[in-house]
């Protein structure tokens, strides 16, 4: 029987967590608590009121259903994307061989090194030049193009431990190469496949910079989030409000799939499961 967790153990991650939880804490009760109450400070308990104002005018005021539903649809058709793309370029490379196949491999590795900010202008001229501005397509292409990367890293690392007998018999049964990444690959790599995928979908749903520069009309939650805070007004509530809408689904994706996840993730440290 493995020894019992000691005592100062329990403390430390019990004042960490709660140190963690304050801040959403905060945010949870702006929302529902009157803005006079809110500006002497949320925590203060000489008068405690609470009230959904602040929840219907955002929904009223804002079009926040909209861009939660457009925020949901590009987050999906990127993840969508990644998913299906980084297993075949990362099986491609790491059992098929071809011409500059290692050459090719680094060029994309090297994106890692590549800040976000450095695309933006240059995108900007090619999708105006294109007419793509304010067409989903202008953040579709990097939401999947600057994620490809890390995301082929990651199955590639995976695939390092996989076993070639299994390739080998694949071969042997007259399996082609695509055969081969169906019926033997995917079926065994769903861990790192399904940690790009979570990782991907909190990317592109977070995700700003993008949005805001290459769409007008159509507006991501995160940009609408920025829009809420007034001019002469800081609308804490509003802006807690919004900030809940946009933190949860990301909240609840990473709940459901964090089996996954950390599966995936020791992949990247080159772990063996």
């Amino acid at each position: 029987m493995i020894g019992r967790v000691p005592w100062w153990t329990v403390i430390l991650v019990g004042v960490v967590a709660t140190i963690w939880v304050i801040p959403v804490l905060g945010i949870v009760v702006t929302s529902i608590r009157p803005p006079s109450e809110v500006q002497l400070g949320w925590w203060r308990l000489d008068t405690v009121s609470f009230t959904l104002d602040a929840w219907t005018r955002v929904w009223s005021e804002y079009p926040l259903a909209q861009a939660f539903w457009f925020t949901g649809m590009l987050a999906a058709i990127a993840t969508l994307g990644t998913m299906l793309l980084a297993p075949v370029a990362a099986y491609a490379f790491h059992f098929l061989k071809f011409r500059f196949r290692r050459l090719l491999l680094i060029i994309i590795i090297n994106a890692f090194v590549l800040p976000q900010q450095v695309v933006v202008i240059p995108l900007f001229i090619l999708w105006r030049d294109l007419k793509l501005i304010d067409n989903i397509a202008a953040v579709l292409i990097p939401y999947v193009g600057l994620s490809f990367a890390w995301s082929i890293f990651l199955v590639k690392n995976f695939l390092e431990d996989f076993p070639k007998e299994l390739i080998e018999a694949a071969k042997i049964d007259g399996c082609g190469p695509i055969s081969t990444l169906r019926h033997v690959v995917l079926p065994n790599a769903t861990s790192p496949i399904f940690a790009v995928g979570v990782l991907q979908f909190l990317w592109t749903w977070n995700a700003l910079l993008l949005p805001m520069l290459y769409l007008r009309s159509m507006q991501p939650l995160p940009v609408l989030l920025t829009k809420v805070s007034g001019t002469y007004e800081s609308n804490w509530d509003l802006r807690s409000v919004a900030a809940i809408v946009t933190t949860i689904v990301p909240l609840i994706v990473f709940v459901v799939f964090q089996r996954q996840f950390a599966a995936g993730s020791q992949t990247r440290t080159g772990a063996k499961e």
